[in-house]
């Protein structure tokens, strides 16, 4: 027989109901059952966990108040879209915005191209005369989906070793802000439809909404960059904290 050890405390056994709440997330946030996938029902749970149905609804209560699932009356529970949020007075780095939901982050340089500038890049850039840029269209993804299309200009007489970046290691906006200071920023904000080239890109359908954030930043009056970011509309939402004015 093995002594009891009064100084180590004994392992406390997980309850049915944290076994059952750890499995179902575990394959909600792995990607095993992706958005739109309908969790059993709660019979099915019950006969599988051999639980009541009770103890089936409190997990399932506790999913849906988690954001994780939707449950609908007399359909069934349904695996969510991942909802983020973004501060629109901030400069959020698209990786943190994709772990906060808890799922494996991960990018694609889908295009990198240097170029004298077009009077379409002189006009959202905000340059005068012709100029070097570095066109960038780069997918960020959620878990196994499209998550946001970036598009982005970088201003090469403003930020000349990005140049030299293949941007293989570390996505062009992350990079920017930790190494180019960035001393203002303009955020315009607007609704779109996914034409056919944007659907194939994020993988949706044909006309789904999509929520566009276009920013440009400058540097001691020098404009740096400019991107246009789309995200799935259902998906996603802006967040901006205001104070009033003091005196």
């Amino acid at each position: 027989m093995t002594a009891h050890d009064p100084a180590r405390p004994e392992a406390r056994p997980i309850s049915l109901h944290q076994q059952i709440l750890s499995e179902l997330q575990g394959h909600i946030l792995s990607g095993r059952w992706p958005p739109g996938h309908r969790i059993p029902f709660e019979h099915e749970l019950t006969a599988q966990f051999g639980c009541s149905r009770m103890t089936v609804n409190k997990v399932l209560t506790q999913l849906a108040a988690a954001g994780l699932i939707e449950r609908r009356r007399k359909v069934g529970s349904f695996v969510r879209q991942p909802h983020s949020q973004s501060a629109v007075l901030e400069i959020p780095e698209i990786r943190g915005e994709v772990e906060a939901l808890g799922l494996p982050y991960r990018f694609a340089v889908l295009q990198r191209r240097r170029r004298r500038s077009t009077a379409a890049d002189r006009g959202a850039l905000g340059l005068e005369a012709p100029a070097p840029v570095l066109a960038l269209t780069v997918r960020h993804d959620a878990g196994p989906r499209p998550f946001c299309l970036e598009e982005r200009l970088i201003h090469l007489a403003a930020v000349p070793e990005a140049e030299a970046q293949d941007f293989a290691a570390e996505p062009p906006g992350a990079w920017l802000v930790h190494h180019v200071p960035w001393t203002a920023a303009e955020h315009r904000i607007r609704a779109r439809s996914a034409d056919a080239a944007l659907a194939a890109a994020m993988a949706c359908p044909p006309g789904s909404p999509c929520l566009v954030v276009e920013r440009r930043t400058w540097s001691a009056g020098r404009p740096v960059t400019v991107v246009r970011l789309t995200y799935p509309g259902e998906a996603h939402e802006l967040v901006a904290r205001f104070a009033p004015p003091q005196g």
